[in-house]
């Protein structure tokens, strides 16, 4: 007879009950409620029972499933979006613009978990200034910020599901020269080659015209690999912008004032410092 079962026996019988680790308390837990439900319970009435397929909150669980899912795309497509060029992110939502339904809904999903969202702070600077200048929302979404204020808003995206948004390319707008009076770009700075989108908004704006950018504070650490926001501004200053204010306040977001001014454009440009452009504004992304 094998003597392997006896020993085993005498072995668990002198053993010494050991203490599990706080962090282990969650596994424990799940692993005794997987034991309870597979062997009769001496309480019957203390049984807990499985809700039904009719039960009401079994909608509430297919719903919390479908948010997962939609927060997993939502992540695949954001860091698409940020590893693309502009023309590949307009293609990509033109062959399949659910995708574009999709982003937006998680896009919506993370901005509940902000106590303050960067397009009010905006929507409360125009509202501050006169209804009559003419804006430009580069990555408009769902057009929030045309809705909220008086202004001529033109709102574009790459894609459109509104009459009133242009789907385009934001580095090639159908938007007149020096037509603008404010170009904005709210959390919509994205791609390989968004200083192209910075170009057109300096194309479409007036002389005196103004450049807003509402953008996600951890892109400007560079303790974790973020840019340098003082070569981030200077870089966007030798495209023809200059910085008047910025706003560091906010947990969430960072607010850069800049303005289109005439003396910029001057050959005397060329004496400022240089700021290499892979150094600054790639290093955005």
């Amino acid at each position: 007879m094998d003597a392997r079962p006896h020993a085993s026996r005498k072995k668990r019988k002198g053993r010494r009950p050991q203490t599990r680790k706080s962090s282990e308390l969650p596994t424990l837990k799940a692993q005794r409620g997987k034991a309870e439900s597979s062997s009769p319970s001496p309480h019957p009435k203390r049984r807990k029972v499985e809700p039904s397929s009719n039960s009401k909150s079994q909608p509430g669980f297919l719903e919390k499933m479908r948010m997962r899912l939609s927060g997993g795309h939502f992540r695949m497509l954001n860091e698409k979006l940020y590893t693309c060029n502009g023309t590949e992110a307009f293609n990509l939502f033109k062959d399949d613009p659910q995708l574009f339904n999709v982003y937006h809904a998680g896009y919506q999903e993370q901005m509940l978990h902000w106590p303050q969202q960067p397009v009010n702070t905006i929507i409360k600077w125009l509202k501050s200034h006169s209804s009559s200048l003419t804006v430009a929302d580069f990555g408009c979404g769902n057009a929030t910020l045309a809705r909220n204020v008086k202004n001529k808003v033109f709102s574009i995206d790459l894609v459109s599901n509104d009459p009133s948004v242009i789907a385009c390319d934001m580095a090639h707008t159908p938007l007149e020269s020096t037509s603008i009076d404010v170009a904005v770009f709210c959390l919509s700075l994205m791609g390989t080659n968004y200083h192209n989108y910075l170009l057109e908004a300096k194309r479409v704006l007036k002389p005196s015209g103004w450049l807003l950018i509402a953008e996600v504070r951890s892109r400007f650490d560079p303790n974790n690999g973020g840019a340098n926001p003082d070569e981030f501004c200077e870089a966007i200053e030798q495209l023809g912008l200059s910085l008047l204010s910025k706003d560091f306040s906010n947990k969430m977001f960072v607010m850069f004032y800049f303005k289109k001014t005439v003396w910029l454009e001057l050959p005397i440009l060329f004496y400022r410092k240089k700021v290499p452009k892979s150094k600054a504004l790639n290093g955005l992304n």
